[in-house]
């Protein structure tokens, strides 16, 4: 996968989410991470949101458990589901009909319409497209061992994000299997299958399976 690959109208259907406007003004996705709080800080919303305060916003058709905590900025759409022990900390865009599930953290990141991380998942400084799945247990890191800043490593170049905290990037329709770590700055083409325990560093092509790390089939 070439670092072009990586640029956000090759990943997403940006019709699938509010942040439409603020993603166009990037070419690749993690350029859009830094100032994701101060978009969400900026959004208006209209009678169908309930204002939860402390910048919270969540949808009139939205659920939330009791148990759930949520703290602004943070945005839940129309048809989402929040559910008990959930940990939205900050700097979120949840969209339509996505699944937060019991125990998964959310920080600084973007789920797409249609994103399920229903079971045990961290979700932090990244971007999951219209209909991404993570399996149980599957977290993206993003944060390198050393501290340093995280690159984006394609085939072609690497990308430095200029980043100390960066996440995944995943196209739309991308299924992670259960218990896969996500190193920092992976991205995943559209509609590519990880497997379950799968260590995934680097760049992967679209409609592509990727078993392990160095084993990646085409379709």
């Amino acid at each position: 996968m070439n670092i072009s690959d990586c640029k956000i109208s090759a990943l997403f259907d940006l019709r699938h989410t509010a942040a439409e406007a603020y993603l166009e003004e990037f070419f690749y996705p993690w350029e859009a991470l830094a100032g994701l709080k101060d978009f969400l800080e900026n959004l208006r919303f209209d009678d169908d949101f309930a204002d939860m305060g402390g910048g919270v916003y969540v949808h009139r058709a939205a659920k939330v458990a009791p148990t759930a905590t949520i703290i602004g900025p943070a945005v839940i759409g129309e048809g989402s589901e929040v559910r008990t022990g959930a940990f939205v900390r900050g700097s979120v865009l949840v969209g339509k009909n996505c699944v937060v599930g019991n125990s998964s953290e959310l920080k600084n990141c973007i789920l797409f319409d249609g994103v399920q991380v229903p079971h045990f998942n961290y979700v932090g400084d990244s971007i999951l497209g219209y209909r991404a799945h993570l399996g149980a247990g599957a977290v993206t890191s993003n944060l390198r061992a050393d501290r340093g800043r995280v690159l984006i490593r394609a085939d072609d170049a690497k990308a430095d994000t200029g980043l100390k905290k960066c996440g995944a990037f995943l196209g739309d329709g991308v299924e992670v299997g259960c218990n896969a770590v996500l190193c920092p700055g992976t991205v995943v083409g559209r509609n590519a299958t990880v497997y379950p325990l799968t260590l995934c560093r680097g760049c992967y092509p679209e409609n592509c399976i990727v078993k392990q790390h160095t084993t990646v089939i085409k379709q």
